[in-house]
């Protein structure tokens, strides 16, 4: 478990939360979380209080997208939202490439290059929401406002 948390996907998590000025707290969960659900039954929690992040293709382009474990992305009402023709979930490849990190631990944060990312405005009902940590076992504990400062995300209804 030592290892996992100081994964060098961990540790850029981390320190992008503690430039945002938030106080990291990485737990290593001890199964993987490849979806909300196993999470937020890990963790103990309500699995809409899950922000899970997942990456888009806008033509080559990333755009990431926070949304409650409780909700679908309607990507038709994104793409309108942002003027595009259409959103592609991204492959495994293009999620790593953009990330450095693998789906099941894609975090909020700790990515090479900043990525445009939008949030699901009804984590805000949330006091405290948990996110991945840049390992399938890794999570964070977080509020809206944090992921808002760390993220710059745009709050936006995803479905």
């Amino acid at each position: 478990m030592d290892e996992i948390a100081r994964h060098q996907n961990v540790r850029a998590v981390e320190d992008a939360l503690r430039a945002a000025g938030a106080d990291p707290q990485v737990r290593v969960l001890p199964e993987t979380a490849p979806s909300a659900a196993a999470a937020a039954e890990q963790l103990g929690c309500p699995v809409a209080a899950i922000a899970n992040s997942l990456i888009f293709d806008m033509g080559g382009v990333p755009l990431l997208v926070l949304t409650s474990g409780a909700h679908r992305v309607d990507t038709g009402k994104l793409a309108a939202h942002l003027g595009v023709p259409k959103l592609a979930r991204a492959s495994a490849a293009f999620v790593r490439e953009h990330t450095g990190q693998v789906i099941g631990g894609v975090a909020p944060v700790g990515h090479p290059a900043p990525i445009r990312t939008l949030i699901d405005e009804t984590l805000a009902g949330h006091e405290r929401i948990w996110a991945a940590a840049g390992h399938p076992h890794t999570v964070f504990p977080t509020t809206y406002a944090q992921l808002l400062a760390a993220t710059g995300a745009e709050p936006v209804a995803v479905n």
